[in-house]
């Protein structure tokens, strides 16, 4: 059971897309597992042949609990010692024959994650009528919200009290546990994107619709950038001490439909182009929404970018979230008089955090870091 974040302490396997003798490829898809923020799709992270399944659907089990076993090529079966599950298992029940199941796996069952079997239990919802949000895919509690809206023709319910708590536990959890283990220092600086903010507008002039830059991507990307000045900063504390990263998988802070917060991470941020951005962006948004991530990217994140420009915010004091090492914060573009070579004059500003773990770096590292994201977005050719 991988550790899809330091709030997560155990998850529930919902199905295996594989089976015994399957040949796997590094990186595929090959199991669906319930934790308190969704369905995650879990990667297996070397290839090879899956050998036996220790862990059947509808059992909870620990992070760190066995799944099954594989055999790279030409290994023999491996000796390996398998505990029983920590919470025993709570089988899914396929639903009866006379109902047509909305999502079925290759054996005619149907595919639900127990927090959605819940929710709709709680909402009144047949769950058998309740459509994926991919053809095949599993029902997510996301999809039970979407049906009652449907059926009733008002606004989504608001998720399950027991199911939100549960969150919030979590989240909790893990932000007093950052809170408590990692000596925070936090900085603030403001920037002038008026020349970033005039490029944009005159690139998306070119652009169709569709194509258009959200103001978020050229900001992502900096952020990206303007580690390579002080990359003690993208990595994590782990055994006691600092591991870098080669790449920059930056977490993104979504906030999830119904309430709560999740931060996956977008892979090499730092090598993709704007549009690679923007792409990517849009599809991890979509995904939050609908409730289907995938455990790479719930357990890469090198360090976390948190926007709330769109809700009007103008500074945000984040806590990093462990085992990362830092969080950068954006807040509302807003015009402002601004000094220009000694006549005042009206500028869009924006405030830039940065809260970091004093075990890895000090503030002047930390100032450094923000120097250079002041001048990447000071100078928008050098984002391209």
């Amino acid at each position: 059971m991988p550790a899809l974040g330091a709030d997560m302490d155990a998850g529930t396997l919902v199905e295996w897309l594989v089976k015994p003798g399957d040949a796997v490829k590094r990186g595929q898809v090959v199991a669906v597992v319930e934790t308190q923020k969704g369905a995650i799709e879990v990667e297996i992270w070397e290839s090879g042949t899956l050998d036996r399944i220790v862990v059947e659907p509808g059992a909870t089990v620990p992070v760190g609990a066995i799944l099954a076993l594989l055999r790279a090529e030409g290994e023999p079966v491996p000796a390996v010692p398998v505990a029983q599950p920590a919470v025993a298992p709570a089988a899914l029940q396929p639903e009866p024959a006379a109902k047509t199941p909305a999502s079925t796996s290759a054996a005619g069952r149907q595919r639900i994650s127990p927090a959605a079997r819940m929710l709709a239990d709680e909402l009144g919802v047949d769950i058998a009528a309740v459509q994926a949000s991919e053809p095949g895919g599993v029902v997510s509690r996301a999809d039970v919200e979407r049906a009652a809206q449907a059926a009733r023709g008002a606004a989504a319910p608001a998720p399950a009290a027991d199911w939100q708590s549960r969150m919030r536990k979590a989240i909790a959890a893990a932000m007093s546990r950052s809170k408590r283990e990692i000596p925070h220092y936090y900085l603030a600086t403001d920037i002038d994107v008026t020349r970033l903010m005039a490029w944009l507008a005159d690139e998306n002039v070119k652009r169709s619709v569709a194509g258009r830059l959200l103001p978020a991507v050229p900001l992502m990307k900096a952020v990206a950038l303007a580690l390579r000045e002080v990359p003690e900063l993208n990595g994590v504390w782990a055994d006691g001490a600092f591991q870098a990263s080669p790449a920059v998988h930056l977490g993104m802070a979504i906030a999830m439909r119904g309430g709560g917060l999740v931060a996956p991470a977008i892979h090499d941020a730092g090598k993709k182009n704007l549009d690679e951005l923007m792409a990517s962006l849009r599809d991890l948004i979509t995904r939050v929404r609908g409730g289907r991530l995938r455990s790479s990217e719930m357990a890469d994140p090198t360090i976390t970018l948190t926007n709330l420009g769109e809700q009007g915010v103008e500074q945000v004091l984040g806590v990093i979230y462990p085992p990362q090492v830092a969080i950068v914060g954006l807040g509302r573009i807003v015009e402002r008089p601004w000094v220009d070579n000694g006549a005042v004059v009206a500028r869009r500003v924006m405030t830039a955090t940065l809260a970091a773990d004093h075990r890895v770096s000090d503030g002047h590292r930390g100032g450094l870091y923000l120097a250079a994201l002041r001048q990447l977005l000071q100078a928008p050719d050098k984002l391209l």
